[in-house]
């Protein structure tokens, strides 16, 4: 990684951790740009999980990409991705079937798109967020107005 590169930072050791993970999964910004791609477009194929992204992403190109920078921020640790999931999440009109859902299509696309060892890098993310997420739409959904517990 140079500084030209936008994961660079003078003086972190980000460009290394990401270069290792690189080298140890055969992930990198086309696979997990084809990945996200990918799973997207099953997603909004998807009867249960379709119609909710349809009601919401009405510009894809925007929201691919900034689905590309997240999952290079989780998988790479490249810090691409500033947003705040939590929030565009726990309004949404989802139940952990959504989430067996999502993971399922997002363990099947991860088989196909990347190497073994970048699956299982990817899956195991996936699995952690999709927990987290459950877990904070569940609290929303039953307390929409109390302020969320970090115990």
């Amino acid at each position: 990684m140079t500084r030209h590169d936008p994961t660079y930072e003078p003086g972190s050791v980000r460009p290394q951790m990401t270069a290792g993970i690189m080298a140890e999964t055969g992930l990198d910004e086309a696979v997990l740009r084809s990945l996200v791609h990918t799973f997207y477009g099953r997603i909004r194929d998807d009867d249960m999980l379709g119609p909710i992204f349809a009601e919401r992403i009405t510009d894809w190109p925007p929201h691919l990409e900034r689905m590309v920078a997240f999952w290079s921020s989780v998988a790479l640790m490249t810090g691409r991705y500033h947003g705040r999931p939590v929030p565009a999440h726990t309004p949404l009109p989802i139940k952990a079937a959504h989430f067996d859902r999502w993971l399922r299509l997002f363990r099947e696309t991860a088989r196909d798109v990347c190497t073994a060892e970048g699956a299982a890098h990817v899956v195991e993310r996936a699995e952690r967020i999709a927990r987290s997420l459950h877990i904070a739409v569940t609290e929303a959904q039953a307390a929409p107005d109390a302020t969320p517990s970090l115990s």
